[in-house]
């Protein structure tokens, strides 16, 4: 079965999902670690309430992001995963890092990118005035919130909405498709071509609907 760590920085509940996922039987995977830049993150008590092992690389602790990344690397590697999933990790990974793990780092970002790459991007989008916002799984590369797209899920952006009703719309789709792009790379449908991505058809003739975006509201 496919090794996975994930990486978190605080409430961890994209981690959440996943570990749902994987106890229900959806997610074919091993999560065999989680690993946090802080100490404090609430997500570490649910992993461990889980039975998955956890650690700290706290990134204060490191003057310079390449001896942060050097640490962070031999903790993860200490697990020997297939995949590493960033699940709202807080840290921007240098170059080295992330070539290391070329192929194999997924990550889950709160917007329908390319559009609001980086923070704040619910009170961005509201900001901008637009209709329709979401979320976004992608292959990680050097180039900040830009890897691959795997998958997306839009939700529309209602009249009266605060950041915080519309974050929490976001966050309900990122719970659908964040297992769901995992499962892809655990089952080795998802292949890179040129920078993007393409997804095999499931080899039982199964399929997996995604509900489409709605538009306006």
């Amino acid at each position: 079965m496919m090794r996975v760590v994930i990486l978190i920085s605080g409430r961890g509940s994209n981690m959440a999902s996943l570990l749902a996922a994987t106890a229900s039987g959806a997610l074919p995977v091993e999560i065999v670690g989680v690993v946090a830049n802080r100490a404090d993150a609430q997500g570490l008590a649910t992993a461990t309430a889980c039975g998955v092992s956890t650690r700290i690389v706290d990134h204060r602790l490191y003057a310079e992001r390449e001896a942060f990344d050097a640490v962070l690397a031999a903790t993860i590697d200490d697990f020997a995963p297939d995949l590493v999933v960033l699940a709202g990790f807080m840290r921007i990974l240098g170059d080295s890092f992330v070539r290391r793990y070329a192929g194999r780092l997924l990550n889950i970002h709160p917007s329908l990118l390319p559009a609001f790459p980086g923070l704040h991007t619910h009170r961005r989008a509201l900001a901008e005035g637009v209709r329709i916002h979401g979320c976004t799984v992608h292959f990680v590369t050097p180039d900040l919130d830009h890897g691959p797209v795997i998958v997306q899920a839009a939700v529309p952006v209602l009249d009266g909405d605060d950041e915080a009703a519309l974050a929490a719309r976001v966050l309900v789709r990122e719970h659908q498709i964040f297992p769901l792009a995992v499962r892809w790379f655990a089952e080795g449908r998802l292949h890179l071509n040129d920078g993007r991505v393409t997804l095999d058809a499931p080899q039982d003739g199964s399929g997996v609907l995604i509900a489409p975006p709605v538009v306006g509201g």
